[in-house]
């Protein structure tokens, strides 16, 4: 994966879109869209204009977000991934509990 499909791909994920939500508002393939991301195909000017404008940047800025925005986008990423992963962890702590109070239950029986 090269340099700038890595970026488009950390923004279409801060968006929390799919390749397809992305092809579709591109209107390209979904293959024509990962061949992007993972740098197997060149991309345009008039493509890479599409897509800053898709994400709300200049091309200047599509073509210039530093490793540090990368990394933050990152960081905001694996925060969001351990919150989930803490709601998961409850919900099991939970559900062990239940299973604890049922076997009581029925041994009291």
């Amino acid at each position: 994966m090269n340099a700038l499909g890595k970026k488009i791909r950390l923004l279409r994920h801060q968006k929390g879109w799919s390749q397809e939500d992305v092809a579709k508002r591109l209107d390209i393939s979904i293959p024509a869209f990962s061949k992007i991301e993972t740098g197997i195909t060149d991309v345009n000017l008039s493509r890479l204009n599409q897509i800053s404008k898709l994400f709300g940047l200049t091309l200047v800025q599509l073509l210039s977000i530093s490793d540090s925005e990368e990394d933050k986008a990152k960081v905001d990423e694996v925060n969001e991934l351990n919150k989930k992963l803490q709601q998961r962890e409850t919900e099991v702590i939970d559900l062990q509990k239940k299973v604890i109070d049922l076997y009581e239950q029925l041994h009291k029986k």
